[in-house]
């Protein structure tokens, strides 16, 4: 039961049909081809209509879903049937034949390229060269076999006009190793060369210049004839053919084109070649001389004992030797062909005790049955093989049939079927067949025709049932007197003229001819025609027939298929206007009925529709029972179909072989298609919801060992850094730097943070360290070292950090100690403050807005301005709590601005720096900020330039600008305030 169709598509397979009649077959026939499913089984033939439009199914893709499955796995195809072949060779060891057979124009040939390039394609896995050398060479082979033995006629474009049967041979592994043809009954000839050559061959490009070729009417067809022509070149080439054997080729067939166009005329008595121009071109093409080729045409060489005798032609004698010159060429270049073709692809070496078993698959592509308006020798010839194919088949399907009941020990019933034995006796039998009956008319002395074989046949054959004639049914109007005759075939009865038959049959190559062509001096042509060495006296024996010939190749091809296990190919043509979307009813009836497809449903269905081992019966169906699903417990696979079955209700149909179970009728296969059908579709939905559970669990399994081992690892990173902290500051203690050296590990993303407060603390730990060892003073410097660092970090590049604060720098200096000791003794004593801040010697400017040389005395409570010319006399003070702010520039100047909350702001520029580079600014600023902090109250410091402040209720700016000539700071009164002049170097 092939999977993946559905019944919209119809049935797969023609045993499957309820009743088995031609409306039926017709009609399951025509409802795939219109579904586009152009290949349906008869149990193992395959029928194949053909789809005249290109199918994408014959891809990789579809050789792989072929390979190496059973029959009926997939859709009916080619490659089931090409697959089916090479795994009996393969694996039975058995030698195969796939015959394909079918009308012109049914599709065979294009079936054979099918067959051969899916063979191609599964051999060879480990692509040996030898082995692709040799696929290659019989790919190529047809390429060069369809050119020169198909044609394009009317009813198809490339109608094979010759039968092939190739041999492929196969070592142990099954690597194709070389392969053989064999041809039966060639016709005739095509063209398609460059305009090169055919100016070296004399040809013109106008097809209808010869006579040959524009017989059949129309030229206009589907076919690129310069690809074609240039595809044959390269393959010749790839096969080995050399370039002198390629160029007698194209030799050979200009002078069968030349030799159409020859003309005979009458001058008197003699008979003349009225266009001698084409005698010297012949006469190129061969490598003879001219007067040979004319004396050959005109003149017959008869030997009477040891006289010699030129007898002249009559002009129909000469066109008659001209066209038979023709065809014998065509058919030796042929045979030739094939000849040089064998001798490449041939096993050669191969010895069966050293490289195994050699296994065949043979195929066979050859013309079907034929019946025409007129039927002359071909067809009866074709007919005949299609005769011995049709008994062959039929014979072999029984056997077969016959032989797998026996090995399986199933009853055999004997079968009615149509024997067609009486029709290939009727043809080939010693003495009374027709073959023989022509042969012997051939043979008689004196003048034979064709009415004289007409009636030797009506007096051998007047009492056989399937041979009449006019002469012996009176009454047949649709029979010629003396002309036709009747044979009732299996495919139908065919009305043949006897005219021709006799010409046709006869070798009517003069020997004149033989001699001309064995006496070329081309090396290839001369050996073509061996036979032309006889000298004319001498002796040889009569030729065989074309009849005998060709009923000897049948009775060996016949003998040869039946020795390989066959598969079939039955080729149907469903129209004749090459259309892919008319099936014409009555024409595929007609091919039905000859390629005996409906006996062959009959002979299959007689016994069993069906048949499958158990093991696979069970794999397909054990979802129907309970009791073989999922495995069963009985003995054996056979138990448990025969247990399957009973619970089925279908014990009564069928039966049980010792390997296979038989089903009678298609009913039963498709009750248990549905049965199984509706069965999938729960364990379909069963086996989803299983595998999302299991997925899900999977799933949780993963999230949840993912989220252990994440924990894991970031409690042993915790744990590392921590374990690394701890390693690097164990000691810090007794580091001189109390660890300020030691690098900080990186810490993992998660303690980022951690981190920062680990810093935190460190950083608050060191601090600690350090200021708990200082004395009281010591400690008062370091706070406002850091309450300057804080207000003025990144603002001010010198801020003194470096030194040591000695805040009272006016007692620092020898000529001022003493007199300002006294000061501020008696202003302590007077204000009473309890330390200095700050003090220095500073220019400032006055209310007048004048700079003048002050002292300034910062106390914890008041800010004393000093004159140091007066003995530091005090001239004014300013209670902290009445500063609010000290504004500061970016620069290396001393600029100090007081604001205050009278808006009487004090502009000072500290001086009298030792040493003079020396910035007090940083600690004035850390020491005014440090007091502020400890007494809760909150000093503004900015940093600016300009610097705003408010002189007596007044606005104004001071800039600081330096000038390369200034030596000492000063005040300058400008439009918007005051400008303090630095030095600029």
């Amino acid at each position: 039961m092939a999977e993946h169709e559905s019944l919209e598509y119809g049935k797969a397979d023609f045993v499957l049909l309820d009743n088995v009649s031609m409306e039926e077959f017709m009609g399951n026939l025509k409802l795939r081809f219109e579904k586009g499913r152009i290949y349906t089984y008869i149990g193992e033939v395959v029928v194949s209509v053909n789809p005249y439009r290109a199918m994408n199914i014959y891809g990789r893709d579809t050789v792989e879903q072929y390979k190496g499955r059973e029959l009926y796995e997939r859709p009916p195809h080619l490659f089931a049937i090409a697959d089916a072949a090479y795994k009996a060779m393969k694996r039975r060891n058995k030698d195969t034949c796939i015959v394909i057979s079918g009308e012109s124009g049914a599709g065979k040939t294009e079936a054979s390229k099918y067959i051969m390039q899916y063979i191609a394609a599964i051999t060879n896995p480990n692509q040996r060269a030898e082995v692709e050398r040799v696929k290659n060479m019989l790919l190529k082979s047809n390429c060069v076999l369809e050119a020169f033995g198909n044609a394009k006629t009317n009813r198809n474009d490339n109608s094979s006009r010759f039968g092939k049967y190739m041999d492929i041979n196969f070592d142990f592994k099954g690597d194709p190793i070389g392969g053989h043809i064999s041809n039966y009954l060639l016709e005739k000839v095509r063209r398609g060369a460059p305009e090169s050559l055919l100016r070296s061959l004399h040809i013109q490009k106008d097809p209808t210049a010869y006579n040959y070729i524009k017989v059949g009417g129309q030229i206009k067809s589907s076919i690129n004839d310069n690809a074609d022509f240039k595809a044959v070149a390269d393959a010749m080439k790839v096969i080995g053919f050399t370039a002198d054997e390629i160029q007698t080729v194209y030799k050979i067939l200009a002078t069968i084109l030349h030799l159409g166009n020859l003309t005979f005329g009458v001058d008197g008595d003699v008979t003349l070649i009225e266009n001698t121009k084409l005698v010297s071109v012949i006469k190129d093409l061969l490598s003879t001389k001219e007067e040979n080729v004319e004396k050959a045409l005109l003149y017959r060489t008869v030997a009477t004992g040891r006289d010699v005798i030129e007898k002249q032609h009559t002009t129909q004698e000469a066109s008659y030797g001209r066209d038979a010159l023709a065809k014998a060429m065509y058919e030796r270049l042929f045979c030739w062909i094939v000849g040089r073709i064998n001798d490449i692809i041939e096993v050669k070496n191969y010895d069966a005790r050293v490289h195994g078993k050699n296994t065949v698959i043979g195929v066979l592509d050859i013309y079907g049955f034929e019946i025409f308006q007129n039927n002359s020798f071909e067809q009866f010839c074709i007919n005949y093989c299609n005769e011995k194919l049709q008994q062959l088949f039929i014979q072999l399907v029984l056997k077969q049939e016959q032989e797998e009941y026996q090995r399986e020990g199933i009853p055999w019933k004997h079968i009615d079927y149509f024997n067609n034995q009486i029709i290939v006796d009727l043809v080939e039998q010693q003495h009374k067949g027709i073959f023989s009956v022509l042969d012997e008319a051939c043979m008689n002395v004196g003048k034979v025709t064709d009415e004289v074989f007409l009636q030797g046949l009506n007096g051998k054959l007047a009492k056989h049932a399937h041979y009449t004639s006019r002469k012996l049914s009176p009454t047949d109007k649709s029979l010629e007197f003396d002309r036709d005759f009747r044979i009732r075939h299996y495919a139908g009865d065919v009305v043949y003229s006897v005219v021709g038959f006799i010409d046709k049959n006869k070798d009517t190559l003069f020997q004149d001819f033989k001699r001309l062509l064995y006496n070329s001096s081309n090396p290839v042509l001369k050996r073509m025609w061996p036979e032309g060495k006889l000298s004319i006296t001498e002796v040889t024996k009569r030729p065989l027939t074309a009849a005998t010939l060709f009923k000897n190749s049948m009775i060996s091809l016949v003998e040869n298929l039946a020795c390989k296990e066959p598969y079939y190919v039955r080729c149907i043509k469903p129209n004749d206007v090459k259309s892919p979307l008319l099936f014409e009813q009555e024409r595929c009836r007609h091919q039905v009925e000859y390629l005996g497809l409906l006996e062959n449903v009959r002979v299959r269905r007689a016994g069993f529709a069906n048949r499958q081992t158990y093991p696979r019966f069970l794999q397909r169906y054990k979802m129907i029972s309970e009791f073989t699903w999922p495995n069963h417990d009985m003995p054996s696979d056979k138990d448990a179909v025969k247990k399957l079955l009973k619970g089925c209700g279908f014990d009564h149909d069928v039966a049980y072989g010792k390997t296979k179970v038989f089903i009678r009728t298609p009913r039963t296969l498709f009750s248990l298609e549905e049965q199984r059908a509706e069965m999938v579709q729960r364990i379909v939905l069963f086996l989803q919801k299983v595998w999302r559970g299991t997925i899900a669990r999977m799933r949780y399994r993963r999230m949840r060992a993912a989220l252990i081992i994440l924990r894991a690892y970031r409690r042993y990173k915790v744990k590392s850094y921590i374990r690394d902290v701890n390693r690097r500051f164990k000691n810090v203690r007794s580091m001189k730097d109390y660890g300020r050296h030691v690098k900080w590990p990186t810490p993992p993303k998660v303690l980022r943070k951690f981190e920062d407060a680990l810093r935190n603390i460190y950083s608050r730990w060191w601090a600690w360290t350090l200021i708990k060892g200082l004395s009281p003073e010591e400690a008062l410097q370091v706070r406002a070292k850091v309450a300057c660092l804080e207000a003025l970090k990144g603002h001010r590049a010198d801020l003194g950090l470096q030194r040591a604060w000695e805040g009272n720098y006016l007692v620092s200096s020898p000529d001022t100690a003493s007199s300002f000791t006294l000061v501020s003794s008696e202003l302590q004593r007077k204000d009473k403050f309890m330390r200095i801040l700050f003090s220095c010697n500073v220019r400032k400017i006055n209310r007048f807005h004048k700079a003048e040389n002050r002292a300034v005395l910062i106390t914890d409570r008041h800010l004393y301005k000093m004159d140091p010319l007066k003995q530091y006399k005090p001239m004014k003070s300013i209670p902290l709590y009445n500063v609010t702010g000290v504004s500061v520039s970016p620069g290396k100047d001393q600029l100090v601005v007081f604001h205050t909350k009278d808006s009487r702001d004090l502009v000072a520029c500290l001086q009298g720096l030792v040493p003079a580079n020396e910035s007090r600014i940083g600690e004035l600023v850390g020491t005014l900020l440090s007091h502020f902090k400890s007494e809760k109250r909150k000093l503004q410091v900015n940093i600016a330039s300009p610097i705003q402040c408010s002189m007596n209720g007044r606005k104004c700016t001071v800039i600081v600008e330096p000038k390369i000539n200034q030596s000492q700071p000063d005040f300058t009164k400008s439009r918007s305030g005051y400008i303090l002049a630095v030095p600029g170097n």
